[in-house]
């Protein structure tokens, strides 16, 4: 299994939020899955990746050149692909993976958890999605999107894409389990 993290090139203020980069890169590591990031050393990114590393997880990281001195490219990683642009990172990062978790981050995370949205949304992909809410940092998200919701600018089914936990293993366990086939198999945006 091979999932892909989304998540700050900054630690935050949180310690947990650290914590639970650590947590994370433990369990994909004993679950023998592969960490598919954005490819850079610092932040909850690197925490993440040096963690699974260091429990014996494939990396991959996937940078674009232009970050890759700016955000310091983890260069341990089992793989480090470096890409023109932004969008090819995005798509690949999608395209090698078989699950998404978002965990927190500022704009570029928010970015790429919207995108994978409203990419599976629209079904150019069909991977599950999840959103590890450590300490609350995104309760606000979560009740914008039941904001959404209500006003019918998002249906039920395409909110329910986005699986929510506090906990890093029930989130896995949550996607592991999710099919693709609970949303049906034609393209409905209404």
């Amino acid at each position: 299994m091979n999932i892909c993290v989304y998540c700050g090139s900054r630690s935050g203020r949180d310690v947990r939020f650290e914590d639970a980069a650590r947590e994370l890169g433990i369990a994909i590591a004993s679950r023998g899955w592969r960490l598919v990031y954005g490819g850079g050393n610092i932040g909850l990114m690197g925490t993440v990746a040096r963690t699974a590393l260091e429990n014996g997880a494939h990396v991959t990281g996937i940078i674009p050149k232009f970050l890759a001195t700016k955000e310091i490219a983890l260069e341990e990683c089992t793989e480090l692909i470096e890409v023109e642009t932004m969008h090819i990172r995005k798509q690949l990062m999608i395209d090698r993976s078989d699950l998404l978790v978002a965990l927190p981050g500022g704009f570029g995370t928010l970015d790429e958890l919207f995108e994978a949205l409203t990419w599976r949304q629209i079904r150019l992909h069909a991977r599950p999605i999840g959103l590890l809410n450590v300490s609350g940092y995104f309760d606000p998200l979560v009740e914008m999107i039941a904001r959404m919701q209500s006003h019918e600018f998002v249906q039920e089914r395409h909110a329910g894409l986005l699986h929510v936990s506090d906990n890093v293993n029930n989130l896995l366990d949550v996607l592991a389990r999710t099919t693709t086939s609970q949303f049906g198999d034609h393209l409905d945006l209404t």
